[in-house]
């Protein structure tokens, strides 16, 4: 059975502890015949404390040697790179080692690379191909609606589901864009640069605007201050986008504000208003907060706190700070 230690392996299982019991009971049947033959003046003291400490110097060049297999195995380890495991380092370790439980150690270890190997190919495959397969279908659905929109007999209730379509594609991107910076491992690939975030906020809130049409609800930007970033404007656009389209599903009606402050970017929505008798909450208003689960992978895997609090009157203000703001260059 694939990754069960040979038969030979399991007899040698806990050698290792043996032996070096075997060498300290050696060391201590020494001492103490060495100490009985001082106490009875068989032999000279000096002769007693020269047998002990050979015998001491001989029990550490027993176990040294016997350490030697795990200290290779240490060194081994030392400069392992997840992305391009040793595997024929840990072979020749394994058929250099005598011990079972290194042996064992040996496998589990092979094993584990070996999963790790393919958890970083099946990650490498599903970015490149969810990257393509996933846009490629949804620049098509935008040029389409695109192309709808000039028609000038389309009906108004055409105009109406192609405006359902250019918001819902909108929101399919931002998830989609979001789903494949938290699929990678790291960061990498990511390009950083230096950045205005009030410039990319602006772009967030017009495109956040295009998902409140029709509906009682008023996006507004408050820039106090400004600030610049060194990262990656890509993420900081997809974790600000879900904060705001939080906002924008948990509100019914109100004003909702996207404040820029030193350091810091806060969104503020109203108190949610409980739906009184009769009355209908609007379709596009959703209580489960999904993106605000994104919101929080992002922050923490970036490391941008994010903070949550209600403030007087119950409406609540999700703000993001961030460690290392720059000033904003003339």
């Amino acid at each position: 059975m694939e990754g069960r230690a040979p038969q030979g392996t399991r007899r040698r299982r806990g050698s290792f502890r043996a032996r070096v019991a075997i060498v300290f009971a050696l060391q201590t049947i020494v001492v103490i015949i060495a100490s009985l033959m001082a106490a009875n003046n068989v032999a000279p003291i000096g002769a007693a404390i020269a047998i002990m400490l050979c015998s001491g110097g001989l029990a550490w060049l027993a176990v040294s040697r016997e350490w030697i297999p795990v200290a290779a195995l240490a060194r081994l380890l030392e400069g392992w790179d997840p992305d391009r495991p040793d595997m024929e380092g840990l072979d020749r370790e394994n058929g250099r080692s005598a011990d079972g439980d290194v042996s064992s150690l040996i496998h589990g270890l092979h094993g584990l690379a070996t999963r790790i190997e393919g958890f970083g190919e099946r990650e490498r495959n599903f970015t490149r191909d969810a990257s393509h397969e996933l846009r490629s279908p949804l620049t098509v659905i935008k040029m389409s609606s695109d192309m709808l929109a000039d028609e000038t007999d389309l009906s108004d209730f055409g105009h109406r589901s192609l405006e359902r379509i250019r918001r819902s594609t909108r929101e399919l991107e931002a998830l989609v864009e979001a789903f494949l910076i938290l699929s990678r491992e790291s960061d990498q690939g990511l390009a950083e640069e230096d950045f205005v975030v009030n410039n990319v906020l602006r772009q967030e809130v017009d495109y956040a605007r295009e998902l409140i049409a029709g509906r009682p609800v008023e996006l507004i930007l408050d820039e106090p201050a400004s600030f610049a970033l060194h990262a990656s404007p890509r993420v900081f656009a997809v974790l600000c986008g879900q904060l705001i389209r939080h906002a924008l599903q948990q509100t019914d009606q109100g004003t909702i504000v996207v404040t820029v402050m030193p350091g810091s970017v806060s969104v503020i929505n109203p108190a949610l208003d409980m739906p009184e008798a009769g009355s209908r909450r609007h379709a596009s208003v959703d209580r489960h907060g999904f993106d605000l689960a994104i919101a929080r992978r992002l922050s923490d895997r970036f490391q941008w706190p994010l903070e949550l609090r209600s403030l007087p009157g119950a409406s609540r203000i999700a703000s993001v700070r961030f460690p290392h703001p720059q000033p904003v260059e003339a």
